[in-house]
């Protein structure tokens, strides 16, 4: 079945809001047509070539991709400390890991599969910190939270396990919540040959343009410190590292340009044209994603990790997330989208894209967050970040959101319940139905 998620339009909203009758109304969902994000023809032709995909498949799997993940950060909100993680399988479907059993019914009826786990995701969180706080082994690659597998993932060389095993215990982490996994990775920098939109960085080395802000664009925080000069592609004046972070923390950075520049909200595609930037609705671990840089062009692939920690000669990088997207150097800074959704600037990784690869990129959300930055967009129906506040102190309804059975929201100065699925059909099946109860007025 295709179980993912069914927001209700801001139209079908407002009809139910306002109809007489029972006090439980029935909305019709929008159709897949509706939902189905826009993608340019590079980016459908790399998910074709590297996901073995058809152009209607992509399509498909990327409106898939996004619902599926909202409905994944609502469930985070709504279980807190019982929420385990969530993913998608190969197909998209979406999977919730949760504490406790008596979850697993909330998780079905919002037509998603549950996952009944030991230990939360804040807990396997609190183990990956530790880590993050000990200088790792250079045999240790990196680590991050593997939710599928309800522990901690630990890279190390194969010869070094017994070393990655100390590492482990030396950061004062229960055995039991890690799994060590031999890896090859050797993780580099993806700098200083050619990037996306290029510029220069103290007139000598280039990197490449992630994302328009307002005032300027994120990269990568290993392209300049703060108060290096830049230029543009043309070799003109262009602006100023005002902000960055490498290593530690972070792999970001962002450039403040003079009023010669326009920030706009969209992506080179490397075919001559540009491929709008809509929102940066975060996507979930098994969405499809694809990168663009100027020595590769665009490669797809899956998120398989976040919130790792990876170590590169420099330092040890945490927060990235870890995809099987190739990279080369020279794609350093580059664009990451699931659809028209900003996810990330590249950071590095490990192979190429002759034999294949890790690369790793900063989340765009978080760079955003750190600089109080807006992210420059240029149509195909921006997520609402901030959903409006309705009746006082509650939290207006948004198309953009996912909604699980037990939420309430404000709408046209009445209260709403979200209550179950309709008998009969699968929820996101064609035909069904999402219930919203009016609860009365504020």
């Amino acid at each position: 079945m295709n179980r993912t998620l069914v927001r209700l339009t801001a139209a079908a909203f407002a009809v139910a809001a306002m109809a007489a009758g029972p006090p439980a109304t029935a909305v019709q969902p929008p159709s897949h047509q509706q939902f189905a994000p826009a993608a340019s023809p590079e980016m459908l032709e790399a998910m074709k070539r590297d996901l073995g995909l058809s152009s209607d498949q992509a399509s498909a799997r990327i409106a898939k991709d996004i619902r599926a993940s909202a409905l994944g950060a609502a469930f985070d909100r709504r279980l807190g400390d019982r929420f385990g993680g969530a993913w998608l399988t190969p197909d998209a479907e979406l999977v919730v890991a949760v504490t406790d059993q008596a979850d697993a019914a909330l998780v079905r009826a919002a037509g998603a599969e549950p996952r009944v786990v030991t230990r939360s995701e804040d807990v396997l969180d609190a183990a990956k910190f530790r880590l993050d706080g000990l200088r790792a082994p250079a045999t240790v690659s990196g680590w991050a939270v593997d939710v599928k597998t309800n522990s901690v993932v630990v890279y190390s060389q194969p010869s070094a396990l017994a070393e990655a095993d100390r590492f482990v215990a030396d950061a004062g982490v229960d055995r039991s919540l890690v799994r060590l996994e031999a890896s090859t990775d050797s993780p580099r920098l993806l700098a200083d040959v050619r990037g996306g939109d290029a510029y220069y960085i103290n007139n000598s080395s280039r990197c490449s343009v992630g994302f328009s802000v307002n005032g300027g664009f994120v990269t990568a925080g290993h392209c300049g410190r703060v108060g290096a000069p830049t230029t543009g592609a043309d070799r003109t004046a262009q602006g100023t590292f005002r902000g960055s972070v490498f290593p530690g923390s972070g792999d970001y950075g962002w450039v403040a340009t003079n009023s010669n520049w326009t920030p706009r909200g969209v992506v080179n595609n490397y075919a001559g044209g540009t491929v709008a930037v809509a929102g940066s609705q975060e996507s979930a671990v098994g969405a499809s994603i694809c990168r663009s840089g100027s020595t590769t062009g665009w490669k797809c692939g899956t998120v398989q990790a976040k919130n790792q920690s990876v170590t590169y000669p420099e330092g040890t990088i945490t927060g990235l997330t870890r995809t099987n997207a190739c990279a080369e150097p020279g794609d350093s800074g580059g664009s990451w989208l699931t659809g028209q959704q900003a996810q990330g600037v590249t950071s590095g990784g490990s192979g190429n894209c002759t034999s294949g690869g890790t690369t790793f990129f900063q989340p765009v959300n978080e760079i955003l967050s750190a600089y109080s930055l807006t992210l420059v967009t240029s149509g195909g129906g921006d997520p609402d970040p901030e959903p409006p506040v309705d009746c006082i102190g509650m939290q207006a309804w948004a198309s953009s959101t996912g909604y699980v059975p037990g939420d309430v929201v404000s709408h046209n100065a009445h209260k709403w319940e979200s209550t179950y699925w309709s008998t009969g059909a699968e929820p996101g099946d064609p035909g069904s139905w999402a219930v919203w109860k009016d609860v009365g007025p504020c």
